[in-house]
């Protein structure tokens, strides 16, 4: 079975359960299923969507993205979604790069989408109002291609954020999804009871794959909203029920500031669990306090991984907070390669490397980056510095390409980022290595503040848990740090 077969599947099975909360929009499996239909037929009779076919979206969170992701895969088509915040310049490169059939947007986000398809002579189609538009252009028969095409079929094209260059087209089939979606399924305890709260964009494989494609599988109810903000997820997980969430460090950080956080009901959620980076010891313990909950996961892993990875459970947090975890997720294995291409040793710094069924196939149009990611053995090389510590637990000191190298001494940014991070006044912190005419490099340090704090406490704080070659020489105090749609920090934005 192909994903989308899961939302027929459900339609049968649970027909009166809800599959879809967005605003304005509550749709049980078995409308879903119809409007995946509908759409689909339109997609095939009006815009010729075939197989093998790539349809760029570019939607926000909502409804509209449920229904047009599935029917698009329904029809043996490729689906791609891309991030909603890229500039028409940005958006044009991918839509070329895709050599897209069609857009999908809204009024929220046609702006950029619509100049760039208008400049590449690219069909588009602005959809307000899916069920209104599928009842209005829709013959409402039966329209389905499920049974036509294998789990081995190309299902979803997914672009990097591009921090180091032009985004990558990241490919995958249908089966590494469903084994991704399986993994998470299976450790999150997911059941058709339970209520994915999916604030994160589904332009991004954790938010996409884990959460609608994991909670498809086995019918789970998705409440989705176009944008995260602190109140959004408060007032939905109490006015909701919600059992997970998905999010970056920087919005469980953020919603622990909140006023309303203590006396919000967040007695319905199982599962808190937190990607893109892991929350420093310090905030991790702080963000549980804020909660009042210690059901925190922390899962890591990559894009063109699917993401898997390796997972931190919540009573691992006390000690190992700011690890990755003792293995590798369902489906997955972990590895740390040294320089010479061994299984590091305890503590022994290497590139973290992950295999399993659901990596990705290639990079899109690129078989030099996909020679280069790929190992002799077919694993993902991660790009990710990482070591395994004596009682097995994964740490990620940093990016391969954001080591610090300062008067030939290695410098892990996360080390000195998680001693900057453990002072109660630091919200969050990036640290990057800025020239020197003496060492080659010195430490600087962006800090964001949650109350007023003088550097040179800091300075006094940071020296009492680092040697001095680790040390920021420059502070920089900043408002906020800039992240991608999926809360990574763009370091290259800083330099």
């Amino acid at each position: 079975m192909i994903i989308p077969a899961y939302v027929a599947r459900n339609a049968r099975k649970f027909p009166d359960y809800e599959a879809v909360i967005d605003t304005g929009v509550r749709s049980t499996w078995l409308e879903l299923d119809q409007h995946v239909n509908g759409f689909a037929e339109v997609l095939a009779n009006d815009y010729n969507i075939k197989h093998g076919d790539r349809v760029c979206l570019v939607l926000p969170n909502n409804y509209a993205f449920v229904v047009a992701h599935f029917a698009i895969q329904r029809l043996g088509a490729i689906v791609a979604p891309v991030n909603v915040k890229l500039t028409a310049n940005e958006l044009g490169y991918i839509f070329d790069n895709a050599e897209a059939s069609l857009i999908v947007t809204c009024d929220l986000t046609s702006a950029g989408a619509l100049a760039a398809a208008k400049q590449a002579n690219m069909n588009h189609l602005v959809i307000n109002d899916m069920p209104a538009f599928v009842t209005t252009n829709s013959s409402g028969r039966a329209f389905n291609k499920l049974d036509e095409y294998a789990i081995t079929e190309s299902a979803t094209l997914l672009y990097t954020s591009g921090t180091t260059g032009r985004p990558k087209g990241v490919l995958f089939d249908h089966r590494a999804l469903l084994f991704v979606g399986m993994m998470f399924a299976t450790e999150m305890n997911y059941a058709p009871e339970s209520r994915l709260l999916s604030l994160m964009p589904f332009t991004h494989s954790a938010p996409l794959n884990l959460s609608l494609v994991g909670g498809t599988l086995m019918g789970c109810t998705h409440i989705i909203a176009p944008t995260f903000t602190p109140d959004l997820l408060l007032n939905l997980v109490e006015q909701e029920s919600c059992t997970h969430f998905f999010g970056a460090p920087v919005a469980y950080l953020l919603t622990a500031q909140h006023p309303q956080v203590s006396n919000t009901n967040l007695s319905s959620m199982t599962h808190w669990i937190y990607g893109g980076g892991p929350l420093a010891g310090d905030h991790a313990h702080r963000v549980q306090k804020a909660f009042g909950s210690d059901q925190f996961y922390c899962v890591y892993g990559l894009t063109e991984a699917g993401p898997t990875g390796s997972l931190l459970l919540p009573h691992e947090h006390g000690d190992k907070a700011g690890s990755v975890g003792r293995r590798a997720a369902a489906f997955t294995e972990i590895r740390v390669v040294n320089a010479n291409g061994d299984i590091a040793d305890v503590d022994e710094a290497g590139e973290i490397h992950i295999g399993g069924e659901g990596i990705m196939r290639e990079y899109w149009r690129n078989p030099e980056a996909t020679a280069e990611i790929f190992t002799a053995d077919g694993w993902i090389r991660t790009g990710d510095i990482g070591v395994r510590d004596a009682d097995g637990f994964y740490w990620v000191k940093d990016r391969i390409k954001d080591l610090i190298i300062t008067g030939g001494v290695n410098v892990y940014p996360r080390e000195v980022e998680d001693a900057l991070a453990s002072h109660p006044a630091v919200l969050e912190a990036a640290v990057i290595g800025v020239p020197h005419d003496q060492w080659g490099e010195s430490v600087k340090a962006y800090v964001v503040l949650n109350e007023p704090l003088d550097e040179d406490a800091l300075r006094t704080h940071v020296a009492e848990r680092l040697a001095d070659y680790k040390r920021p020489r420059v502070y920089q105090f900043v408002n906020e740090l800039p992240h991608n749609a999926n809360g990574k920090v763009l370091k290259h934005q800083l330099r």
